[in-house]
């Protein structure tokens, strides 16, 4: 005879069964899908590293900023970063080669600006 099978339609036959009005104290609170979103960590607006390289034409291609980053060539407010995906915030300092600039981002970027004549 086989294990007995639970009628909860849990895959786990090491897991007991619970109550279904009752929370599961094995079940994470964070995986709920019926709860709310978390907070972002930063609310500031962010750009990734390797899309700045490319912005600022450092790098023609996303392979190419990912290489500099991933080799050790890029520096973020002077500490080598290799995170392609690392998020830079207003007032960042990125270097290059020995050539440095710093981080500057707008709410409106890429919007046309406004003309003033009547």
């Amino acid at each position: 005879m086989g294990p007995a099978a639970y009628t909860d339609g849990m895959s786990d036959p090491h897991r007991p069964p619970h109550n279904g009005d009752a929370p599961d104290p094995n079940d994470d609170p964070g995986t709920d899908a019926d709860a709310p979103a978390s907070a972002p960590r930063d609310a500031r607006p962010a750009i990734r590293l390797d899309d700045v390289l490319k912005l600022a034409g450092i790098a023609a291609t996303g392979g190419m900023a990912k290489r500099l980053i991933q080799g050790g060539e890029v520096l973020v407010n002077g500490a080598v970063e290799t995170r392609r995906k690392h998020l830079l915030h207003e007032g960042d300092e990125v270097e290059v080669d020995g050539e440095a600039f710093v981080v500057e981002l707008s709410d409106d970027e890429g919007e046309p600006e406004p003309d003033d004549a009547p």
